[in-house]
């Protein structure tokens, strides 16, 4: 196991140097989700008065509603920043020498992925550290029972961001398609308003809504964070990683790109 311990150790450490050198980075994944939280929702706040609704006990403010899907903003953001790099990998060419390790290739993807999950995970509790000083909290034992659930959440994100950057191979054309993917995902989810709300004005934007991995991240982590369980979130969450992980391990087979190149 030496040499598997090894390499996960510096794929992850490389993901953690990366991110320690980009303060930049680190501020606009503080800077976006908290513009959603103390601009937005003030506007949104009248407009989209909040019911009692599971997992709340009690009537919300907007602000408390929308922290879980500004949770899940942060994961979707990282995941696609992080298989942005890979693409720059593979432009300077560190990508091959990654991939031609002597150890199997889910094995190093899978790294990749922890070390860009665990970076996502540290945002995001530095933004709930930040909503707090805004009065804008949860249960105390909350914080460490969204962990898993922001862990599952930000592979399968991540596993999203891998299966993307498979098939695109130019810098230019990723930032592009990272903002026909991130968008439609952010705004067709529960992140902003609850999926009752949709149904009102669209039964079609429902059911997208409802079929949207995202949204059931964001579900996962918001009954986490007041340490209730939503097996259905959970399920979706998990059936979602392993389809993106699989369609990721599919782009990067090197046998397909040899029969490419032979076409």
């Amino acid at each position: 196991m030496t040499p598997y311990a090894t390499a996960f150790g510096a794929i992850t450490t490389r993901e953690a140097l990366r991110f320690i050198h980009q303060r930049e980075r680190f501020l606009a994944a503080l800077v976006r989700p908290l513009v959603w939280l103390l601009v937005f929702a003030a506007g949104f706040r009248a407009a989209l008065g909040l019911s009692i609704t599971a997992p709340y006990q009690t009537y919300i403010t907007y602000e408390t509603y929308i922290v879980p899907g500004l949770c899940g903003m942060i994961l979707l953001f990282n995941g696609m920043q992080s298989s942005l790099s890979l693409v720059y990998d593979r432009e300077m060419g560190s990508m091959r020498l990654l991939l031609t390790a002597p150890l199997p290739r889910w094995f190093l993807l899978f790294s990749k992925l922890c070390g860009a999950t665990f970076i996502g995970i540290l945002q995001c509790y530095a933004f709930l550290a930040v909503a707090s000083l805004f009065g804008i909290t949860a249960p105390l034992w909350g914080y460490l029972a969204v962990l898993p659930a922001l862990v599952l959440s930000g592979l399968m994100l991540g596993a999203l961001g891998l299966a993307l950057s498979s098939f695109i191979k130019q810098l230019e054309n990723f930032a592009g398609v990272m903002n026909f993917v991130i968008f439609p995902m952010f705004f067709l989810s529960s992140a902003l308003y609850p999926l009752w709300k949709m149904a009102e004005s669209s039964k079609l934007l429902h059911d997208i809504c409802q079929a949207n991995p995202f949204t059931h991240a964001v579900e996962l982590i918001r009954f986490a964070l007041y340490q209730q369980f939503n097996g259905w979130a959970l399920l979706w969450t998990i059936l979602a990683a392993t389809c993106f992980m699989l369609l990721a391990l599919w782009g990067y087979d090197p046998a397909r790109g040899l029969v490419r190149r032979k076409k």
